[in-house]
């Protein structure tokens, strides 16, 4: 139906707006607190907001028990496991080269593990897509893990900062294949709560326990850019954005859902660029597009079935 058409094409610019633009707060934060800690505070206030927000609304759902399992693995794998390596490495790298590397190895993550579960069939195209962003990854980092040893790179060379940011991107994808079956059954608005909220609570206990200078972060003495930051992130990033891709996840697939990455990075790049001065070199340049090119052909041949919103109220 058009409406249905437009309401989706509406949530996709929206969520690509947003999710763009969320690297600029992630950055302005991780300056000022511990990053683990930074996004565990986040998203266990985002979880607690969007089930509160699901009760005032009626979505709230009774858990079944033998969905238990699957939710505690999205939960880490869509939350814990990418977005706590994602700040750690965004320390490391400027956050427009680290939205692009993220976002570019999406949607390529997302066909590696449709191509897992054998929705999707291998074929000539597709290892071409593959082949290219690795090449773009190699052409990115090169350039910086060339004078820097492995016993010196550890922790502070954007070599290791940008491989935590691209394993970020293939727990993601394989968290959102796995919360598919999770969306035809319970509301979007109760799934989102409840994977951002354990994620954000495991976040959160371990960045307490391992992180140095959690515990004393916890005072809330990070100035004033870093919570603005903050709560930018809480109700853009996750309230509205995460909220947003469970919901085009659940009516369009995986596959489609995820091309937000080909249009956010523009807008990350030069966000990136404008507050902070970053600076984009001619190697980043081919990298990125490099990068783009092997994502664009990965998943431009995937099929582009719509499947049935489920009949909820959102």
């Amino acid at each position: 139906m058009p409406t249905g058409v437009n309401k989706n094409q509406l949530r996709f610019l929206m969520l690509c707006m947003i999710w763009g633009s969320t690297w600029i707060g992630t950055k302005a934060g991780i300056q000022a607190v511990p990053p683990l800690l930074f996004a565990g505070t986040r998203f266990t206030a985002a979880g607690m907001l969007l089930l509160l927000y699901a009760w005032a609304n009626g979505n709230m759902a009774g858990l079944k028990v033998r969905d238990g399992i699957r939710f505690t693995a999205v939960s880490m794998l869509m939350i814990t496991l990418c977005y706590g390596p994602l700040f750690w490495g965004m320390q490391y790298i400027n956050s427009g080269t680290a939205a692009v590397l993220e976002m570019s190895l999406t949607p390529i993550a997302l066909l590696v593990f449709a191509l897992l579960l054998s929705e999707e069939t291998l074929d000539g195209r597709r290892i071409f897509a593959i082949a290219l962003g690795v090449c773009g990854l190699v052409v990115l980092f090169w350039p910086a893990s060339a004078y820097v040893s492995l016993p010196e790179a550890f922790p502070s060379a954007s070599l290791w900062g940008g491989l935590a940011v691209a394993s970020a991107a293939f727990t993601y994808g394989y968290g959102s294949v796995l919360a598919r079956p999770l969306l035809r059954t319970y509301p979007a608005l109760f799934v989102s709560g409840v994977t951002t909220l354990v994620g954000g609570i495991v976040l959160l206990m371990v960045a307490l326990a391992f992180e140095p200078g959690a515990v004393s972060a916890l005072s809330g003495d990070w100035g004033m850019i870093a919570w603005l930051g903050w709560f930018f992130l809480v109700i853009f990033g996750s309230l509205i954005g995460y909220m947003t891709f469970m919901r085009l996840l659940r009516d369009i697939g995986a596959s489609r859902a995820g091309s937000y990455a080909f249009v956010s990075p523009v807008i990350a790049v030069a966000l990136g660029a404008a507050v902070f001065g970053e600076r984009i070199t001619v190697m980043d340049v081919i990298g990125i597009i490099v990068m783009l090119s092997g994502a664009y052909l990965a998943m431009s041949g995937a099929p582009e079935t719509e499947h049935a919103a489920l009949a909820e109220s959102d």
